[in-house]
Parts: structure tokens; sequence; C-alpha cells
């Protein structure tokens, strides 16, 4: 498995397994399956109520617990440094596990700083090897990353071929924060991936799926790509991508599908966040 090194010189897999709405009954058997299929990085959170069956799943797998990359994240009802501390050692717990890889926060509301505080006392006690962010946009990071001790190692964002987050790059790489991908293969009010004509052509000439040139893309792109799928059949396709380099030229082609560059969430909206501030906060 490739990787790459982050700021603190922590090495994360360029691949995962993500369990974005997994019911928790069958988080388990998919991580179990994600496992056994050589996956070993694993991306759940608090706000998915999966973490348990992530934790079963790893304390009972014949994997050492050093040789798996595991990632959760700190949801807006646990904002603010009393209770995202409390929330992190509850994690530690239904994950069965001393340490985290990589903790961030979910989104960029509520008492964020408040959350980094209790995420830098963590990191620095050895709860988790290092700490990030999920769904800081441009402005939003940039503003948070300039007030924090700490600037955060990794930004997860929606990115795939049809969002390919190119805008916020130039603004990551001055903190040395590298971007993971979910919905890299769509989702979440994008469609056409996995069938798109250009990326299957693509992929004809190294005997790959269109899903496998978009996952593959984006890991050519130094980002971290989360896929989620429940067959394990599907699990193992995913993983077998780097066997092949795309060309500058296919790079170049894949570049063109951009249509939604920041993503198709607008976290901005006040509706939404009212939404969630007042469901969650």
């Amino acid at each position: 498995m490739q990787t790459i090194k982050l700021t603190n010189g922590v090495e994360m897999p360029l691949l995962g397994y993500g369990v974005f709405l997994v019911p928790p009954q069958e988080a388990e058997q998919c991580v179990t399956d994600a496992l056994e299929v050589g996956y070993r990085l694993i991306d759940t959170a608090q706000a998915y109520y999966n973490e348990e069956g992530v934790g079963n799943a790893i304390a009972k797998s014949n994997v050492k617990r050093e040789d798996i990359f595991l990632v959760t994240k700190v949801w807006i009802s646990n904002a603010g440094e009393a209770k995202a501390a409390e929330s992190i050692d509850e994690s530690l717990s239904k994950l069965q596990t001393d340490y985290i890889d990589l903790l961030l926060i979910h989104q960029a509301y509520g008492d964020v700083f408040g959350s980094w505080r209790a995420m830098e006392k963590a990191y620095k006690a050895g709860k988790v090897r290092a700490i990030g962010v999920s769904n800081f946009q441009a402005a939003r990071f940039f503003d948070f990353a300039h007030y924090v001790d700490v600037k955060p190692m990794v930004n997860q964002l929606q990115c795939n071929p049809m969002i390919q987050q190119t805008g916020i790059e130039p603004l990551l790489a001055e903190t040395g924060t590298k971007m993971m991908a979910w919905g890299p293969l769509g989702g979440q009010g994008v469609d056409g991936i996995v069938k798109s004509k250009l990326l299957a052509e693509i992929g004809s000439k190294y005997g790959k799926s269109a899903a496998q040139v978009a996952l593959r893309w984006l890991t050519q792109r130094g980002i971290v790509a989360i896929p989620k799928s429940s067959h394990k059949e599907r699990m193992a396709q995913n993983l077998d991508i780097f066997d092949f380099t795309l060309t500058t030229e296919d790079m170049a082609q894949i570049a063109t599908m951009n249509q939604h560059d920041t993503g198709t969430v607008n976290f901005q909206d006040p509706q939404f966040v009212k939404y969630l501030i007042e469901t969650y906060g």
C-alpha cells in the first residue's frame, strides 16, 4: 500500500475504507471484510454511530493494531473543549483502542477552537497520532488554521473527478495539510463517475474500470481516498489500483470533468447551517 507522510512524520495509507452510511449492525462484518481484502485505513465518525462495530472488527482481526490506520471524527454535539475531550475518550472505548491514528473535527460549526484545544491535548498525551479537520472549505480553513498552534494535518473534503477541489490546494500547501477525499466515487449529488465513458476509455488501456481510474486519479494527486462498498468483491476491486499509473495526458483529460470544484454541499447555506446547529448543537 502506498502512503503519504503527514507534517509530523506519520505515514498514512493513500487508500482506505469508509463506513459512512454503513448501518451499525453491518459495520463489524464490512470492516472485517475490508481488513481481509487488504485495507489498512478505516474511516469512521462519532456521527456514523458505528464506532463499536468498527472496534469489534479490529479487535477480532488477525491484523495487528499498529498496522491499521484508524480515523474518527468529533461531531457537532461534542463541540467545545470539555465535551470534545469526553467524546474522545468515549470513541477510544467504543473503538477498543488506546490511540486513534487520525482525529478530525467533522464540521466547521460550534466551538471548533475549544474542540481543537481538546484534540491538541489528546495529541500531546499520545491518545491521538495526528489531528485535522473535515469539510472546512477554503475561507474557513484559512481562518481556523491561522489561529491554532498545531496546524491541521488533514482536511477531509468531498472530492472526485467531478469535484476536484483544485482551488483549495494552494491554501492547504501553505500548512502542509493533506487532502482526504470522501465520496471519491460520487454520491451526495454527484452521479456519473462509475459509468463515465471517458474514465472507462482510459481504464481500457490498463484493464481497469472507471471506478478504479477515478481512485487512481485521486491517489496520484496525493489525495487519500476512502471508497465505501458492502460487497467484498467490489472492495477488492477498489483496492486494486496501484499496479498502473495514469499518464499526464490521462490526468489532463480527467481534469476536464470538473463541474463543482468546491463540492455539491453548500456549507455556507444559512438553512443548512441552521439545521445542523439546531439539530446537533
